[in-house]
């Protein structure tokens, strides 16, 4: 089963966290369950990261993680 801890966490980085930081933690899981679905539709759309756009594989796995109900 897909976590925060294992597996979406460690997707961000301290880059990724430093340019959010204004609006939420991406190493939160509270704030990142908060926002789920409008990190999602950037993820997606390629908005984010600021630097590139994540492969498929891990725009996946974060849609997977939201369908999996968000486990910690």
């Amino acid at each position: 089963m897909t976590s925060y801890a294992a597996d979406i966490k460690p997707l961000f980085r301290e880059g990724d966290r430093r340019s959010m930081l204004g609006h939420f933690d991406l190493w939160s899981y509270e704030d990142v369950v908060q926002h789920k679905n409008a990190i999602l539709g950037r993820l997606v759309d390629g908005d984010m990261p600021c630097d590139g756009s994540w492969p498929a594989e891990q725009v996946e796995l974060f849609r997977s993680w939201i369908a999996a109900g968000t486990p910690a």
